[in-house]
């Protein structure tokens, strides 16, 4: 890649896993408009989804998933300690993600439920600035290429980059998109960081807040709204426990602990 005809240097990136579905990886590898731009940038040199082949000299390291066992605390550390710059990329990375609905499960009853009479090892999900410093993150189920595509030529060309400061509501009028709300839905617009273009209100479905809180959101306000609309406390603390972004909103939300052990 060249920046006012000068060839950059192509740092070294390794794409690594942890416990999700790999639908993050798989946007990057599946972006095939820009995937040879984006491969001339950097030089993946671990990146199971594309490559067999592995390498633990890299510079970058981009995680996607959330942390359930104790071994992938391990390997975050051994990794975190290899990468001059660490990106926490996708929702379960920034936020721990649909995983940290399992913890306010009973461990036990889930390890039988599943494994029967071979349980396995599992601990508390946590996001990944919870047990490793983060650099960057890119939330988003799943993550927008784009942004990390943007991430990627700010840190290998130094080029300005910003996260949108307004909400995923600026998004939808942009797009001459009709107010969940005002159909009578559910929507996290009004408290969701911005930049994934809405698609989920333009295609017919309230906000779930993937991309976590924007900058300074008003819950207290947002939570009077949804009400005002006949939108009940229960159905609240589901939308915002879901992702794991909302803790602060989904305490005001709450007339008691969502928390429902089931009986053994």
């Amino acid at each position: 890649m060249k920046y006012l005809n000068i060839a950059a240097a192509k740092p070294k990136v390794g794409v690594f896993s942890l416990t999700c579905c790999e639908g993050c990886a798989l946007q990057l590898a599946n972006k095939e408009e820009t995937l040879a731009a984006f491969l001339s940038a950097v030089d993946v040199v671990n990146f199971r989804e594309i490559s067999s082949d592995k390498s633990d000299d890299y510079a970058i390291a981009l995680i996607e998933g959330s942390i359930s066992r104790e071994d992938e605390v391990a390997s975050l550390k051994a990794i975190r300690d290899r990468a001059k710059v660490l990106v926490a990329y996708g929702t379960c990375a920034c936020f721990g993600g649909v995983n940290r609905l399992k913890n306010v499960l009973d461990f036990d009853w889930m390890n039988r439920e599943v494994y029967g009479e071979t349980p396995k090892a599992t601990s508390p999900v946590r996001p990944v600035r919870e047990v490793v410093p983060v650099d960057f993150e890119i939330p988003g189920c799943p993550v927008s290429k784009a942004e990390v595509e943007r991430i990627v030529t700010h840190l290998v060309l130094g080029l300005p980059f910003a996260y949108p400061v307004y909400p995923v509501c600026v998004e939808c009028k942009q797009r001459f998109t009709v107010c969940r709300f005002d159909l009578g839905e559910l929507c996290l617009g009004p408290i969701t960081r911005a930049g994934c273009n809405a698609p989920c209100p333009a295609g017919g479905l309230g906000c779930w807040g993937c991309r976590g809180p924007a900058e300074a959101p008003n819950y207290e306000e947002f939570l009077e709204l949804a009400r005002s609309r006949g939108i009940g406390d229960a159905e609240l603390r589901e939308r915002l426990s879901f992702f794991g972004g909302f803790d602060s909103a989904y305490e005001l939300a709450q007339d008691e602990p969502l928390a429902v052990r089931p009986v053994a």
